[in-house]
């Protein structure tokens, strides 16, 4: 089990990538790690965009300096070929690195030296729930989501009774009973709408029945061996569209959610579908970094067609900075406390299946 002979010092850097406006380790953070016997360094105006200005670091007891070049450097966004430069050999560094997307960026690490942890590679087990920040930042996303829907709507999303009289609530169907979609239907529940959610999975329609939500039942299944879902037949996956494209006409807002690691997200929302829905209807469409779910999505745009507008945003997280990154400094923190010893000094246990399971470069790596 390597370890360093001292404390590791932990930075906090700067956010490269445009519109990204969450930091990796709030104030409030700091005094936790410290307590451990951490030195942390933030570089000069990280939580800016998040409302923290360097004073609040300070106060908390970390310092404001060169976090590039810290023993261990949190991060938001995966680093760019500029980013992985200012990292020396045997840094250790902590983000989300999206080693199945970027290949070249994660071969860029492995040639620098560097141990990367990559968050949305760590096991989805019970023991590491607080370090799930593709939980946490997908929760910011499925909220965030149904704000966006209820202001691009031309409808209200609440049923109103009026002297004018009575108006029906919107009816907003959610693809994939994800962490993501639970929130988007939990939310839209919040806001007077009447949820219905779909997965090909049929085991989760008791969650989605929790958060207040009506399942749809396109009555094909897909169990297959240990609670995962089977691949469908070429006649069942062509049946489910007809099914679901007919049922998507009858709703006023769909978001998407459904997502596939490494691979173009799988296409739920057809051209048809879209006409079919009632003009000043809205789609979101959470998958646009993988292509989107939706057959007429322009990733990182809005666009209208057959008078429905179809919203795809990047990052949804960032635009709620304040909340997402507090949510994802106490993922970070979770996850560092078990890269360091009751000592205080980073002894990385690769016999630990969270650890071995995070480190996507460097595994074979001496810590210096």
């Amino acid at each position: 089990m390597p370890e360093t002979e001292s404390p590791p010092t932990i930075g906090v850097v700067k956010e490269t990538k445009p519109d990204e406006r969450r930091v990796a380790l709030v104030p409030k953070l700091v005094e936790r790690l410290t307590k451990r016997g951490l030195r942390v360094v933030v570089e000069g105006g990280a939580g800016a965009a998040a409302h923290l200005p360097d004073e609040l670091y300070e106060q908390a007891g970390a310092e404001i300096g060169d976090a590039w070049g810290a023993d261990v450097v949190l991060k938001v966004a995966p680093p760019t070929r500029a980013d992985i430069e200012r990292l020396a050999p045997g840094t250790v560094l902590i983000g989300f690195l999206a080693p199945l997307s970027n290949v070249d960026e994660l071969a860029a690490l492995k040639q620098s030296g560097v141990r990367a942890f990559a968050v949305e590679s760590i096991p989805r087990i019970s023991r590491a729930q607080a370090m799930d920040a593709l939980s946490s930042q997908s929760s910011v996303a499925g909220y965030r989501a149904v704000l966006l829907a209820a202001q691009r709507l031309t409808r209200f999303f609440p049923m109103l009774t009026t002297a004018a009289g009575t108006v029906p609530p919107a009816k907003v169907l959610v693809l994939g009973a994800g962490v993501a979609g639970l929130q988007a239907l939990a939310t839209a529940k919040r806001l007077g709408a009447r949820a219905t959610g779909y997965d090909v999975r049929p085991e989760v329609a008791e969650q989605v029945r929790s958060v207040g939500a009506t399942w749809l039942d396109l009555g094909i299944e897909a169990v297959g061996e240990g609670g995962y879902a089977r691949e469908l037949t070429e006649e069942e996956r062509a049946e489910q569209q007809r099914r679901l494209t007919e049922a998507i006409t009858g709703f006023d807002v769909v978001i998407t959610t459904a997502l596939v690691p490494g691979r173009k997200a799988p296409k739920l929302v057809t051209a048809e579908a879209v006409r079919g829905m009632q003009p000043g209807s809205v789609v979101v469409d959470m998958a646009g970094e993988a292509g989107g779910n939706c057959e007429l999505t322009e990733p990182g745009r809005d666009v209208v067609a057959h008078e429905v507008t179809i919203c795809s945003p990047l990052n949804l997280p960032a635009e709620m900075p304040a909340h997402a990154s507090e949510l994802y400094s106490r993922n970070l923190t979770e996850l560092l406390e078990l890269l360091v010893d009751e000592n205080g000094k980073l002894a990385l246990d690769f016999s630990d299946e969270i650890v071995a399971g995070a480190c996507v470069a460097g595994a074979d790596e001496e810590v210096n």
